[in-house]
């Protein structure tokens, strides 16, 4: 099956998502994109489009050689979201946007450091911010590639930042841990230096986190 009603429940969870990124304010206007990887290749907002106003037709059918099909041309990341997709088997969705605190940040070429212990949400003892590059560039995939070596979101230097996980909640989720997380950091920066957590500590949590959220399987109530 191809065409507008391919993977359709999928791509109405994802305009619901790109929607729901504006409403947060983790995204402005049609900055930002998403991506879902999908059996054939993966799914991609299109470029310059309002959310507001994207139908199932609109998502873009992206395949791993640069090639798409669909009514609409796709986002400008799409490099970026290929070569993540295509590095990180684990990941299943991709989350770019322009959120204020990180990108405020991500201006600064700063990292966010241990300076709380949710930043192990992310996957390591910081969140790491890629170099520049022009953006819908293979030279920034690649920067935001090494930067999330290890990790499941960094920082875009001068533009943003970018989230995976393993479907578009899990990626949704952990965006918004990194704003706040960010919104915290710059907070802290204006009265001084925070506190960081030593490694022994982060290790700690890291460990934690493996098992952090799973609730037990409750036993059915059949028989």
């Amino acid at each position: 099956m191809s065409g507008a009603w391919e993977h359709l429940a999928l791509r109405e969870q994802m305009i619901a998502t790109a929607r729901r990124m504006n409403a947060s304010s983790l995204n402005q206007g049609t900055s930002g994109n998403l991506s879902v990887r999908v059996a054939d290749g993966f799914l991609l907002t299109p470029t310059g489009m309002d959310y507001d106003a994207l139908v199932p037709e609109d998502l873009v059918l992206m395949r791993f050689d640069g090639s798409h099909e669909g009514r609409r041309s796709p986002s400008s990341e799409w490099q970026l979201h290929r070569d993540l997709l295509a590095a990180r088997p684990e990941v299943g969705a991709v989350l770019h946007a322009h959120s204020m605190f990180c990108t405020t940040l991500a201006c600064l070429h700063r990292d966010i450091p241990a300076f709380h212990y949710m930043v192990s949400a992310a996957g390591g003892t910081d969140v790491r911010c890629a170099p520049y590059a022009t953006f819908g560039t293979a030279e920034l995939a690649g920067h935001v590639l090494a930067a999330l070596e290890g990790r499941k979101a960094c920082l875009m230097a001068n533009h943003g930042m970018v989230a995976v996980g393993a479907d578009l909640a899990a990626a949704f989720k952990l965006a918004v841990e990194v704003e706040t997380l960010a919104a915290m950091y710059w907070r802290a920066l204006q009265v001084g230096e925070p506190v960081l957590l030593d490694g022994a500590e982060m290790a700690r949590v890291l460990e934690k986190f493996k098992t952090y959220g799973q609730q037990p399987t409750l036993p059915s109530r059949e028989g």
